[in-house]
């Protein structure tokens, strides 16, 4: 087979290699039946490795007896040889003894000698060791060479959500984003280049003295260069500009090369379309935004020999040596060595506080802590606790030409590698801290930035603490991390099922709160991990803070929630009351999704929260008209804001609900499961709010004689997130008042005539700087009991009837049957929870027309 691991390097010559042996012959030459069996996978031909040229014709294999070869006279600082040794037999005790003790690989033994003839009769020795200047044929991880490297360059790949490879599409090994050629490599050359100490001198022949095994010369490549050949320098950047209507392809190929910009002597680590930010108004734009992107300048990361070139797809070939930061196809970005502490503090405080960071230089390259990605993954579960956020233009669209703009999570004091000159700083905390955007000049003189930020909204301060209540695949540290760098007070770690695999499984104990003070932490931030448990077409429902045993299973039902197979032997309506029974919370997640048995377990009245995740950057409206139904029909549950976070394009707290705690009760864990318990709540996006009617808060009931009254309506909102553009009232589902709004706070009170049972709520409106309006944020109801009427709406009851009659129907039909007994029970559940709303419409006179389940009077 040919090696070629991209372009050729202009420095170094194939030298004719006087070997006496054809490849497809090797195997007549004593060699191992381990390096026979791959012998047809040999590299042969015209071959490139490291970006140095080689030819394999007749190999030199040398075992035994010395052999001695002429070179074409040749005049070379470096000499680059491709070789490797067979496989060490050990059937002697002798040879057993000395494999033991050199270990499996024969470390250090000394293979040959080497030795250089000149042309004035003088020669030159250099002994050959195993595991230093050569390496076995069949290589086993970690038997690495000490000077030698693999004969293929390390190359770059792409995760598989970016692009697919059929050549390599090992989930786990892709999220390193580079490979190397070793385990799995049926042969393999190891490349050791020699530096001849006599370069004024002709070479002129080579003798091989073997001492132990047997060796396989492939090539000899003759060169010069300024430092070692295969040792290349550390990282850099530059800009690479297309020729004009050249579009940049991001497509990798099967050695992980870019067809249009590619190196000889090193590689492109990355390349991406170069970030366009608002630098000149940096500190006045908008945060957290995704840049443009250049339609012709490619931000390229690589790794090269101080000899390489860059060879561009118009024919340019370019010395990284010659680059510098003047106009050109490629240009130099300044490296990033300055060693620099950043810390970030409250305005008056020196104590460091967790924070999302952005950083990038001049040419808009990510500027990372040490610690951190360089490149963040943007992969649907492919987060591995690593702290980032990595935001895209769409949702769901992880293009590699798309813009994408960068964070990471700090717990208020990292080190970052920063070039000198101007760098450009953002950094966010959740809704009540003001945002920040600095311009730095960073100088060789720069040990450390201090960067102050301001508590503006005092929410907390009044009560209010903020939770995520679904996160999944975080580590609960990282968690507590990504949590205190948004702002979030409480963040619910929900392990789950998919299938055939569990996740955070391990992470549940049943009892430890992480971030507590009898765990250790502070108290002002916590991590609780819970389960959702899901049933692919009857619904999912998140089980908060419960103690004891988890509660299984996980799932049920079937594919793609729970494995194949699986019958339906339990209802969400179930879970939730062993998780109350626990002691915990029961959720609904991303309402009103799937829309089937949910709608049992709010009538059963097990329910204490709605989910809402964000459509768009918005509160899904359709979420909150399902909501509106249950309301109406007298079903109260808590407003509540999730993520549902799955992947690092998810902020935790994107999304969140706030949760107003009693004036005399310190914030705990169970303090805000309390808080949620009587949906002193509101979800937000952005906006903070306050809402009560006649003094009564949000969760709150209020009772009227009969003929209803007037009630009072105060509320507040304030918003350094979005821009606010109305608060309206909703009253029994409806727009009942509504004011716009300018600026970053406001407040007012309405007047409301009510002459009957119902609820009332605020939303909040509001924009982003970029985008359409939006629900931004949305409170739980006051309820309101009117003395002789009961609420209920019959267009709504019948919506929700038919979401039970739905779920008896699965179970009834299509749904993997359970044993008899767990059937009967899950059935009872159902058709109870069905007869409850039915029998109030009965005698509430609520007329309807409907497939009942059971047949009664009533219907004829």
């Amino acid at each position: 087979i040919t090696v070629n691991d991209g372009p050729t390097t202009t420095l170094f010559t194939p030298l004719t290699l006087d070997g006496d042996c054809p490849l497809d012959d090797l195997s007549a030459c004593g060699i191992s039946a381990e390096m026979a069996a791959v012998l047809d996978r040999a590299p042969g031909g015209d071959c490139v490795a490291w970006g140095i040229p080689f030819r394999v014709d007749n190999v030199l294999p040398v075992a035994g007896e010395t052999r001695t070869i002429a070179l074409p006279p040749t005049r070379a600082p470096w000499l680059v040889f491709m070789h490797t040794s067979d496989m060490r037999p050990s059937d002697t005790p002798e040879a057993e003894q000395e494999r033991v003790r050199r270990g499996r690989e024969w470390l250090g033994e000394h293979a040959a000698d080497y030795v250089f003839l000149y042309d004035d009769g003088s020669e030159e020795r250099v002994a050959i060791r195993r595991r230093f200047q050569v390496g076995m044929v069949r290589y086993n991880w970690a038997d690495h060479c000490f000077n030698a490297v693999h004969h293929g360059k390390p190359r770059p790949v792409r995760l598989i959500s970016e692009q697919q490879d059929e050549t390599f599409n090992a989930w786990a090994l892709n999220q390193r984003r580079v490979r190397i050629t070793g385990n799995g490599t049926p042969w393999m050359n190891w490349l050791w280049a020699w530096q001849n100490p006599h370069p004024e001198k002709t070479l002129v022949g080579l003798r091989v003295e073997p001492v132990s095994g047997l060796l396989v010369i492939s090539a000899i490549s003759a060169g010069i260069a300024t430092v070692e050949p295969l040792r290349w320098g550390t990282r850099r950047k530059a800009v690479v500009t297309l020729p004009e209507g050249e579009a940049f392809d991001p497509t990798l190929d099967a050695l992980g090369q870019l067809r249009q910009i590619r190196l000889d002597m090193g590689q492109v680590i990355s390349a991406i379309p170069r970030p366009l930010y608002p630098n000149a108004q940096w500190e006045a734009s908008e945060f957290n935004a995704v840049p443009d992107v250049s339609a012709r300048e490619v931000l390229v990361e690589y790794t090269a020999h101080p000899d390489a070139c860059f060879h561009l797809s118009n024919g340019e070939v370019l010395p990284v040596a010659g680059l510098s930061d003047a106009d050109g196809s490629v240009r130099e970005t300044p490296p990033s060595r300055q060693h620099v502490t950043l810390r970030t503090v409250l305005r008056g405080s020196t104590t460091p506080v967790a924070v999302k960071l952005h950083v990038h230089g001049q040419a808009g390259e990510y500027l990372p802590p040490q610690e951190r990605q360089r490149i963040g993954n943007p992969g649907f579960g492919e987060d591995y606790s690593t702290a980032d956020y990595v935001r895209y233009s769409h949702f769901d669209t992880h293009l590699i030409t798309e813009g994408v703009h960068y964070c990471t999570y700090i717990c208020g004091e990292t080190v970052i590698d920063l070039p000198l000159g101007p760098v450009y700083i953002e950094i966010t905390k959740g809704f009540e801290i003001r945002p920040v955007r600095k311009i730095v000049e960073i100088t060789p003189e720069t040990e450390t930035v201090t960067i102050e930020i301001d508590k503006v909204l005092p929410w907390r301060e009044r009560g209010w603490v903020s939770a995520d209540p679904h996160v999944h695949f975080l580590s609960p540290s990282t968690a507590l991390l990504e949590g205190a760098g948004e702002g979030v007070n409480v963040v619910n770690v929900l392990a789950t099922q998919w299938g055939e695999l569990m996740t955070n499984v391990g992470d549940f104990d049943g009892h430890t709160t992480l971030g507590s003070r009898e765990a250790g932490g502070d108290g002002e931030h916590l991590v609780r991990v819970g389960t959702e448990n899901r049933q692919y077409v009857l619904g999912h429902i998140s089980l908060l803070g419960y103690s004891g045993k988890i509660i299984t299973p996980i799932t049920s039902g079937g594919p793609p929630e729970s494995a194949l197979g699986d019958p339906i032997d339990v209802l969400l309506t179930e879970w939730a009351r062993q998780c109350k029974a626990q002691g915990g919370l029961a959720i609904i997640p991303h309402h009103p999704n799937p829309r089937g048995e949910p709608a049992t377990a709010i009538v059963s009245g097990e329910i204490d929260g709605v989910e809402f995740s964000r459509s768009g950057r918005g509160i899904d409206p359709y979420a909150l008209l399902d909501w509106y139904r249950f309301l109406n029909c007298g079903y109260r549950t808590a407003a509540i804001g999730g993520t549902d976070k799955m992947a690092a394009t998810v902020p935790v707290g994107e999304i969140r609900t706030y949760a107003q705690l009693p004036a005399d009760q310190p914030f705990t864990y169970e303090s805000w499961m309390e808080a949620i318990r009587h949906a002193r709540t509101f979800a937000t996006v952005g906006p903070l709010l306050d809402f009560s009617v006649d003094g009564t808060p949000m969760g709150g009931t209020i009772p009227m004689g009969a003929g209803g009254g007037t009630v009072d309506v105060s509320w507040q909102v304030a918003s350094l997130m979005t821009s606010l553009t109305s608060v309206e009232l909703i009253v029994n589902g409806e727009v009942l008042e509504s004011t716009r709004i300018e600026g970053e706070q406001a407040a007012g009170h309405w007047s409301v005539r009510l002459d009957r049972s119902g609820w009332l709520a605020l939303l909040v409106r509001g924009q982003f700087p970029t985008g359409p309006k939006v629900i931004a944020a949305h409170s739980s109801p006051v309820m309101v009991q009117v003395e002789g009427s009961s609420p209920i709406v019959a267009a709504d009851a019948l919506s929700i009837l038919e979401q039970i009659e739905g779920a008896l129907a699965y179970l009834d039909t299509i749904g993997t049957r359970a044993e008899i007994a767990a059937y009967q029970r899950m059935r009872l559940v159902l058709t109870s929870a069905h007869r409850s709303l039915h029998n109030r419409m009965h005698a509430l006179g609520c007329f309807h027309d409907h497939s009942p389940v059971e047949d009664h009077a009533a219907h004829h």
